[in-house]
């Protein structure tokens, strides 16, 4: 499997971040159409299914990440 940049991992991870924030998914169909976007893209880029997993396997591959830190899992 092809392993996205860190680079291109940390941003997917602070556009979604930064849309979730906003409420992107309860906003207008823009909004709502890039969070998706996002998503899909992180899904992608670490070859999950949800985006949840998908953001806990980023983090994990970026620089610095411990395999053992579960940080990421808090709601």
């Amino acid at each position: 499997m092809l392993m996205a940049h860190p680079t291109v991992l940390r941003n997917l991870i602070e556009q979604y971040e930064v849309l979730r924030v906003l409420h992107a998914e309860s906003g207008g169909p823009e909004a709502r159409q890039r969070m998706d976007d996002v998503a899909y893209t992180l899904c992608v880029s670490t070859g999950t299914s949800d985006v949840d997993s998908a953001l806990v396997a980023a983090r994990h591959q970026l620089p610095g990440a411990r395999p053992e830190d579960d940080s990421v899992l808090s709601a």
